[in-house]
């Protein structure tokens, strides 16, 4: 009997065991078949979808969406023939880069030439290529390239003292982008007329310099000198916007050449808090401006002595190549007299970031390097005025400091140099705008002003000051109060409103004197392309508030001859 019942419990134990074993494998089935679904989705998703489902933030730092490609193959071909390209390309290369070393040679050097050139036996390295998206008639591409090569670069140095110094350039580190442009394309092999090649962005470029059987900083200023040109050489000569046209079939690619877009007209106004350089007194800063390729020039202001909130208000003009890329570097300088000017801090703006014919204030924060962005002491800040206008016929911009500013057809044409009939050239001066006219500036009203009394309250009046002529107005006191309202209108007849500028300061008024709370400074672009407009101001040099003016033009444009 025993031995049936534990017949019965056996199997019916069996096929528990059976079915519990079939029901965890069809589960299995289940999750994998899910999670293989899963993986599918996932495999099937786009660098946008993987964003919209986690932002940036929360991926870890060696998580990278890449939009380019791999180039595996064309490295390894590029490794075999790299020897035949170094012989191919030396030559050609010391023949092309030597007159730009020679444009960009600087002062202290009589001559700078290659005594040596071969590129080494490290191929540089294609990490990606991308095409660029464009509705352009061409197509572009970009390659990103890294090079750390071991390259034999010898450079024959003559200085202006007659010393003569073999320099050796090594521990060469290159990373950048390149950019190929293959246009027109038309319908005879190989399918488009040219190609333009430019350096797109340039990542890093690292490399030493080393006397041979010497060292180089025995001669002052010749290091230095000689990495400014070779970096200023490769920005100017190759770098985007800057390209070079290759015709691969016969005809005119004209249009293919860098040409200018528009101008830049940049106001540098002031700077505040500059660190100070200089161990007696304060520092004497300039500044220096620059739009690359350098060939616009370089702008370099007056000096202000022993100040390190220099108000400079003067007025520099850029032409603009490609305002999608370029921007607009400042230096801050200060000035040693006979020595070498000790750099203060540097700063850029992106020229992507202007609207074209509206006026910008910016203030620049001023960085150490450009380069290294983990720079967190505070060197001070420049204010600048920015105005973008493009080039081109009914654009709709107007440029007041352009010269043909509400000039009469019989103006301009005398300003061209002709319109005589029998067709001599008449010769005149050169003319410059001045734009005369009224400001009417209406003092409206201050908000949360920093307390200037023990009781926690102020006594604010403005006083309003046109900074060439010093013509003065000041409104009336509005006692105890820190949100003051005025409502207050002075007119200012101002002879050069293109050169001018507005200092509104704001006092604290005690019965035995006053006590100085902050001020703004304008110019007076914005309001005579506006004609009229009302905005409330940060008060600087103050802990808090805000200055609210309606400013309001009527112009009478004059020429002066000089």
């Amino acid at each position: 009997m025993s031995f049936v019942v534990g017949l019965i419990i056996g199997i019916t134990l069996g096929f528990a065991l059976i079915a519990a074993f079939v029901r965890s494998e069809r589960a299995r089935s289940k999750r994998r078949v899910a999670l293989a679904t899963v993986v599918a989705a996932f495999a099937r998703m786009t660098r946008e979808d993987s964003t919209k489902l986690l932002a940036p933030e929360y991926y870890p730092s060696w998580v990278v969406f890449s939009q380019r490609q791999k180039l595996t193959w064309l490295n390894s071909h590029l490794t075999k023939i790299w020897p035949h390209v170094d012989e191919a390309a030396s030559e050609l290369i010391k023949a092309n880069v030597e007159p730009i070393l020679e444009q960009y040679r600087p002062i202290v050097l009589s001559s700078l030439t290659f005594s040596r050139l071969t590129l080494g036996t490290v191929a540089p390295q294609f990490t990606g290529v991308s095409v660029i998206e464009d509705e352009s008639d061409g197509i572009t591409l970009e390659l990103e390239v890294n090079w750390d090569g071991n390259p034999s670069i010898i450079l024959d140095v003559k200085t202006r003292l007659g010393v003569s110094l073999p320099v050796q350039v090594k521990n060469i580190a290159f990373t950048g982008v390149f950019r190929l442009i293959f246009k027109p394309l038309v319908n005879v092999f190989p399918c488009f007329g040219a190609v333009s090649f430019s350096l797109r962005e340039k990542k890093k470029m690292d490399f030493t310099l080393k006397v041979v059987g010497g060292d180089i900083s025995a001669i002052p200023g010749v290091a230095d000198a000689l990495e400014s040109t070779i970096h200023d050489a490769v920005e100017d000569s190759i770098t985007w916007p800057v390209r070079k046209v290759i015709p691969i079939l016969p005809g005119d690619y004209s249009d293919l050449e860098l040409k200018p877009m528009g101008t830049l007209e940049v106001k540098l106004v002031q700077a505040q808090n500059l660190t100070n350089k200089d161990f007696i007194g304060k520092s004497d800063p300039f500044a220096k401006l620059y739009i690359r390729p350098l060939r616009s020039g370089t702008k370099t202001s007056k000096v202000i002595d022993n100040d390190l909130n220099p108000v400079w208000n003067e007025h520099f003009e850029f032409v603009v190549d490609d305002i999608s890329t370029q921007h607009l570097t400042l230096k801050v300088y200060d000035d040693d007299g006979l020595n070498s000017s000790e750099l203060i801090g540097c700063g850029q703006y992106k020229l992507s970031q202007l609207d074209p014919g509206k006026v910008k204030d910016v203030w620049l924060k001023l960085v150490k390097d450009l380069e290294i962005h983990r720079d967190n002491k505070d060197r001070g800040k420049v204010h600048l005025e920015l105005l973008y206008c493009p080039y081109g016929v009914g654009n709709g911009f107007t440029n007041p400091f352009s010269k043909s500013l509400s000039m009469t057809s019989l103006e301009r044409v005398f300003e061209d140099g002709s319109g005589s009939e029998d067709g001599d050239v008449v010769n005149l001066k050169k003319r410059t705008v001045i734009i005369r006219g009224v400001l009417s500036v209406t003092v409206i009203s201050a908000e949360d002003l920093p307390p200037a009394d023990f009781m926690g309250k102020a006594d604010p009046f403005v006083v309003l000051t046109m900074k060439k002529t010093g013509t003065k107005n000041k409104t009336r006191v509005v006692n105890e109060n820190l949100n003051p309202i005025w409502n207050q209108t002075f007119d200012f007849v101002v002879e050069d409103g293109l050169h001018d500028m507005l200092i509104v300061e704001v006092w604290d008024h005690d019965t035995f004197g006053k006590d100085f709370m902050g001020k703004c400074i304008l110019t007076l672009t914005r309001v005579i392309l506006e004609g009229e407009y009302k905005e409330s101001f940060q008060i600087e040099e103050a802990k808090s508030g805000k200055l609210t003016l309606n400013l309001k033009w009527l112009a009478q444009p004059l020429y002066r001859n000089s």
